[in-house]
């Protein structure tokens, strides 16, 4: 029996020792250390105004709210926690204000603003050659197919040898006029000021395919919410990985199918973002995105999984909308380093007075519980550290009120001992009791407070749009699940063990 214990507490070191080297890794996945508040660190504040053109009357609020919950989704599946995301006015004239702690203006803009509609496209396969001729301002290209395209609309060209062409090398370009009996495209003549006379000419077309008997465009619409950012074994570079929906899936085995050793572009707003020469066809519905730093891979993914935005975000000036947000400000840190400085000296503080009681008052059962406090201690940082967590002053006090609550539990089983060992049991039976005898007390205690946590969980998200009382009550849910299983796992073992050893001859070291 000794030996299992004994066992068992080494595995419990064991995961105390790679907590605190975990602690000791500076970056993990990107990250810096751990992931802090807006009142903490400060952060980016944008403001947007919509444009309701393709919104029917009326339907504005709806569409609004609906934008909040996929900037929301965007920014969690980003990594950040405890944005503040908040609609300003109603109807015509609501903006969205967000802000978002610890990421750079730039980051905060193509995290937020993007309204990331994705499609696939691919090239016609004959281009037209440019003549002198196709330097008039009504210069025309001969497309195979114009299906897809109106005046207005952007169009993907690009200069070179078909699929040779680089992707820094292709030029989105507005359609001035289009025939589509003769699937003539009439470009904006500035696609032509920089060019050659006879350089081929590729446009890029939408890639359609047919699922029962109905032509259709494959575009994010049929993507699953489930991207993710991976690693190239080959190359080491960071990819997007997607998968299709079922009719997404089709599309894509038939579209692959006809375009092996052919590029096939991957557009997002109208922009080009990869262009990858099918090798072969792919069936399954997944596919990765190549070409983007780890940055760019992370957002991208936050978008595809959060959505396409219902409206385009931006701000209105002189009449003319334009994507850029309306107000850009960083956001200074409300209570800073000086703040958390204080407060973790307060924590440390705390921490190390309630390991003296427990020591000078339970004494050998007390120097246990503060190893397992320790070792709670490390493992919610590790947490914190890896979900990650963001740590705003809400968070840190319910962590802090989560320590007090762990070593609660560790009273009330010191305090069943000594009942216990005054009745003339032996230690083990007193231990074993303790603990038994303690158990509904704890269990109970602890989850009407998980309850009372769920409760203002809700209450932060539904009702209110509190991130602070979220961060508080989730830090707190967080903490009363590790004390338990640190009070049962670490210090009933170290206890069991320890009946094994002539320090159970002592029976002073157990009771005060």
């Amino acid at each position: 029996m000794g030996r299992k214990h004994i066992l068992t507490l080494v595995a419990i070191f064991m995961i105390a020792a790679l907590c605190v080297s975990l602690l000791a890794i500076e970056n993990i996945g990107g990250r810096q250390g751990f992931s802090l508040g807006l009142d903490l660190q400060g952060g980016t504040h944008l403001v947007y105004e919509a444009n309701f053109a393709e919104v029917a009357p009326g339907a504005e609020d709806d569409a609004v709210e609906v934008t909040r919950e996929i900037i929301e989704k965007r920014i969690n599946r980003y990594g950040i926690s405890e944005p503040n995301i908040q609609i300003i006015g109603s109807g015509n004239s609501s903006r969205i204000s967000v802000q978002i702690p610890g990421v750079t203006a730039e980051e905060a803009r193509a995290l937020v603003g993007a309204v990331a509609e994705m499609d696939f496209q691919e090239q016609n396969d004959v281009g037209a050659i440019l003549t002198e001729a196709s330097f008039a301002r009504d210069a025309q290209i001969t497309i195979d197919d114009a299906t897809g395209f109106k005046v207005d609309d952007t169009c993907v060209v690009g200069f070179g040898l078909g699929g040779s062409i680089a992707k820094e090398d292709w030029e989105t370009r507005r359609i001035a006029g289009i025939n589509g009996s003769s699937n003539v495209l009439t470009l904006d003549p500035a696609l032509f000021l920089d060019h050659q006379a006879g350089e081929p000419i590729s446009v890029w077309i939408p890639s359609i395919g047919t699922v029962d008997a109905e032509e259709l465009w494959l575009t994010g619409r049929y993507l699953l919410p489930n991207s993710y950012v991976d690693v190239n074994q080959q190359t080491g570079q960071p990819v997007v990985a997607f998968e299709f929906d079922q009719t997404g899936a089709i599309l894509f085995a038939q579209i692959s199918g006809r375009l092996v050793g052919k590029p096939l572009g991957i557009f997002l707003d109208n922009e080009m973002i990869s262009a990858p020469v099918v090798q072969t066809q792919i069936s399954g519905g997944k596919g990765i995105i190549e070409g983007l730093t780890y940055d760019e891979a992370r957002i991208l993914s936050s978008q595809l999984n959060g959505g396409a935005l219902p409206l385009p975000l931006g701000h209105w000036d002189n009449g003319e909308f334009y994507p850029e947000p309306a107000v850009t400000q960083s956001v200074d840190a409300t209570l800073g380093a000086d703040s958390l400085h204080k407060s973790l000296i307060a924590g440390i503080i705390g921490l190390l007075l309630v390991m003296a009681f427990m020591i000078l008052y339970y004494r050998l059962p007390g120097l246990l519980a503060c190893i397992s406090l320790l070792i709670y201690v490390a493992v919610m940082l590790t947490i914190f550290k890896m979900v990650p967590v963001t740590l705003s002053m809400a968070s840190i006090a319910a962590f802090i009120l989560s320590i007090g609550m762990a070593v609660d539990a560790n009273v009330l089983i010191f305090e069943r001992m000594k009942e216990e060992i005054r009745s003339g049991k032996t230690l083990r039976a007193a231990i074993e009791a303790g603990f038994n005898r303690a158990w509904p007390a704890i269990r109970d205690g602890n989850v009407s407070t998980l309850i009372t946590c769920f409760i203002l969980f809700w209450f932060g998200t539904r009702i209110i749009s509190a991130p602070l009382v979220m961060g508080f009550a989730l830090t707190l849910g967080i903490g009363v699940v590790i004390s338990m299983l640190t009070a049962i796992m670490v210090t009933r073992t170290s206890l069991r063990t320890i009946v094994f050893t002539a320090l159970a001859k002592r029976v002073s070291l157990f009771r005060s």
